[in-house]
């Protein structure tokens, strides 16, 4: 894992240019540097060496100097892919993944992204031909920002590296912020800059004088609700998710550095670590981040986990106070607004990992969003039920049974609870159906929008934005998979795998390897039959059968607990940090121009006064927070001018 940036054009001072853009991403890369300059591109990288440490350097010419790259990230299939190459007859004079990507683009040109098996960005100067190849894994792991300006084309794997370049200034998009208050994250290609663009998962571009042409190799798709599917016979299917599940974490223990694994308590960690500490003949090391609230907290299941598996097991503390002293360097790594404090604890967790000396975890990320994991998809099964009947006395049990984890609701008439998850109020054929609630209580928030950014927006609306950009066919499948589409297109990569993920990581120089988002299983899962995954009620039923060995009988039966961290709390109360007092100001709100300043003020004073429970406050109080400090970390300044712009 790595970080690059570079340019294709023209450019003054290139080697200067390119130095100062690595310089800027150096967290991601601290092992090594280099640059590339050529008359018409250039390119720069930092490197965390974990493959081929003696002969990986990069940027990475092949023999005839004609093709370079710039690579972040790790191609697990690697190794067979090289054999394969041999086979043909091809040389290599390096053990790395890098050099693999370069023969099969000698090969294949962009058609070699269908056989890489990884977490990739890359860049690839390709001199016969006076082209640039960009290029983004599938699944939306790695980063890739791309701008133009004065017909150059710069490129880089944070937008810190981009802001480098002399002319580019940091200005706050507010379509992107809409989207962020409403949708959790912009939509791709959009960022949280104005005019600085993200390369979305599973594309390429082309880019040639005068002309960018981007396109995608892969999508993720669902077969028709209509279709016969292969999968009839469950223990089958159990088995077949296994093989390739295994395969998966085996091809990502590759590395010649030491491999941990993070251990949350819950299901998804618990089967990658299982595997992996099967895999590891020198043990393993595991990490968790615990919490003094008991609400979040679930040390006792990561202990039970890692005295299963018998790890060496580490452990930092998320205690009253943490979250808003590491707040300002979250906001200034995911480099967007955000609207939940979940990023804070992995990034002190990936400075735990960086500490023990290990540069490489292993993480269960993404098997909510393969196997239907999440609590929005029982919601919205729940809600057609109601849709369908509407006078079923069983509808309040059901939604309680949605939140055991949440005492609140347990109390609350069948009369509010209908009414706070949208029962009956959203058309059964909507096509955002299964998030219309969450996108109507985090577009609650925007109620502390400054009228200039409404003025601004001129009733944009994000929500039927997200709509527009839905495939054609998403019509024809189950309405789970429709569910299931949105989580992992948009969600995941915008938010869970960037601000949670890649970011907070490598923010330590720490790489986050994902075995459930190993393509073939994505692709294995998107064919199983929807009960195969939700049954009634029980979410991923089909991986908890294929791995109940694996793990505790506590640990392989509980019910999905998202993981959450406290937020408005964080920031109010004894110990109150002067930079939150600060940001949340009057003067500072006004002057930002975002946020109403009073109606600011009226939060900030009931956060302080009382613990804030409800979503909306919370949501608003820490999207707020993050805007006001994103807004001093990149621009320095009022951001008025941008708006009128």
């Amino acid at each position: 894992m790595c970080g690059f940036g570079g340019y294709f054009g023209s450019v003054r001072e290139a080697e200067t240019l390119l130095k100062r853009m690595v310089t800027a991403i150096a967290h991601r890369g601290p092992d090594e540097h280099g640059t590339f300059v050529a008359p018409e591109a250039g390119l720069g990288h930092v490197r965390l060496s974990i493959v081929g440490l003696g002969d990986g350097q990069q940027p990475m010419s092949d023999a005839t100097g004609e093709l370079t790259i710039a690579f972040n990230g790790e191609i697990f299939n690697y190794v067979e892919l090289r054999e394969e190459l041999r086979a043909k007859g091809r040389h290599f004079r390096t053990s790395s993944d890098t050099e693999v990507i370069l023969h099969l683009y000698d090969e294949m040109g962009e058609d070699c992204l269908s056989v890489l098996n990884g977490d990739f960005a890359f860049a690839i100067w390709d001199a016969r031909r006076h082209r640039m190849m960009l290029a983004r894994d599938r699944m939306g792991v790695r980063p890739l920002f791309y701008t133009t300006r004065g017909g150059t084309l710069y490129f880089a794997s944070e937008i810190k590296a981009l802001l480098q370049v002399p002319g580019i200034v940091a200005e706050i998009d507010p379509i992107a912020l809409d989207q962020i208050f409403t949708l959790w994250a912009p939509i791709a290609p959009r960022t949280g800059f104005r005019d600085i663009h993200e390369l979305e998962p599973a594309n390429f571009m082309i880019a040639e004088r005068g002309r960018q042409t981007i396109r995608p190799y892969w999508r993720l798709d669902y077969p028709d609700r209509e279709a016969t599917s292969r999968f009839v016979n469950e223990d089958e299917a159990a088995d077949e998710l296994r093989a390739l599940l295994s395969d998966a974490t085996r091809i990502r223990m590759r590395a010649d550095v030491p491999v941990g694994s993070y251990l949350s308590g819950g299901l998804d960690s618990s089967i990658v670590a299982a595997l992996a500490a099967g895999m590891a003949p020198q043990g393993l090391r595991t990490f968790s981040v615990t919490f003094d609230s008991v609400e979040h907290d679930e040390s006792a299941y990561q202990m039970q986990m890692a005295a299963a598996l018998g790890t060496q097991h580490s452990t930092v503390a998320c205690r009253a106070g943490d979250i808003a002293r590491v707040f300002p360097d979250v906001v200034r790594f995911a480099e967007r607004p955000i609207i939940r404090t979940a990023p804070a604890p992995l990034y002190q967790l990936s400075g735990l990992v960086r500490e023990q000396g290990l540069k490489v975890v292993l993480t269960g990320e993404g098997a909510d969003e393969v196997f239907a994991g999440y609590d929005i998809f029982k919601e919205a099964r729940v809600r057609r039920f109601c849709g369908r009947q509407p006078g079923s006395h069983i509808r309040p049990h059901l939604f309680r049974k949605l939140y055991p984890y949440l005492p609140g609701l347990q109390q609350q008439s069948a009369e509010y609870l209908a009414a706070f998850f949208g029962a009956g109020d959203v058309a059964l054929d909507d096509p955002l159906f299964s998030h219309r609630p969450r996108f109507k209580s985090t577009a609650a928030t925007k109620i502390f929008f400054s009228p200039d950014l409404r003025a601004s927006l001129a009733g944009y609306d994000a929500a039927e934005e997200l709509a527009s950009r839905l495939p054609q066919d998403f019509g024809r499948w189950h309405p789970l998979h429709q569910a299931q589409y949105l989580e992992g297109r948009f969600l995941l990569p915008g938010y869970i795998l960037s601000s949670q993920g890649d970011r907070m990581a490598m923010a330590h120089g720490i790489e986050g390897r994902f075995p459930f988002l190993d393509h073939r299983l994505v692709e294995f899962a998107s064919g199983l039959p929807p009960e195969m995954k939700l049954k009634g009620l029980v979410e991923k039923h089909i991986l908890r059968e294929a791995t109940k060995d694996l793990m505790p009988e506590a640990i392989g039966k509980r019910t999905k607990q998202p993981y959450r961290a406290p937020d408005s709390l964080s920031f109010t109360g004894v110990g109150e940090l002067d930079y939150v007092r600060e940001a949340m100001s009057q003067d500072r709100i006004a002057a930002g121009g975002l946020f109403n300043p009073k109606a600011v003020t009226k939060l900030y004073e009931k956060c302080q006064s009382q613990p804030v429970s409800g979503f909306r406050d919370n949501a608003a109080f820490v999207g707020i927070l993050s805007t006001q400090l994103w807004l001093k970390t990149f621009t320095g300044t009022s951001i008025h001018a941008a708006q009128a712009a």
